[in-house]
């Protein structure tokens, strides 16, 4: 997959991973760039891992899925940083 399939499937997956989550999320277009990227990295490496799906094709069912769990599980990583950090402050 090219880089630049990559950066819209990660968009992509980091939308639907803040519409799937209920909450306020923070971050505008590129923060769900950001997330969905890095979430789309997760969840291709957890993917390969544990079920050994590859990442290689954009219109890939198996692709989509990792990426929008991997974005998931970025989101709410950072929503537990992020609310740590503004509980302290208080």
């Amino acid at each position: 997959m090219g880089f630049i399939a990559y950066l819209i499937l990660g968009l992509i997956a980091g939308a639907i991973a803040k519409a799937i989550l209920p909450g306020k999320q923070g971050g505008g277009f590129i923060a769900t760039l950001i997330l969905g990227v890095i979430g789309a990295i997760v969840g291709g490496w957890l993917g390969g891992l544990i079920f050994g799906v590859e990442m290689d094709k954009f219109f890939s069912l198996s692709s989509w899925l990792c990426a929008i769990g991997g974005s998931l599980i970025v989101l709410i990583i950072w929503g537990l940083i992020t609310g740590r950090s503004k509980s302290k402050s208080a």
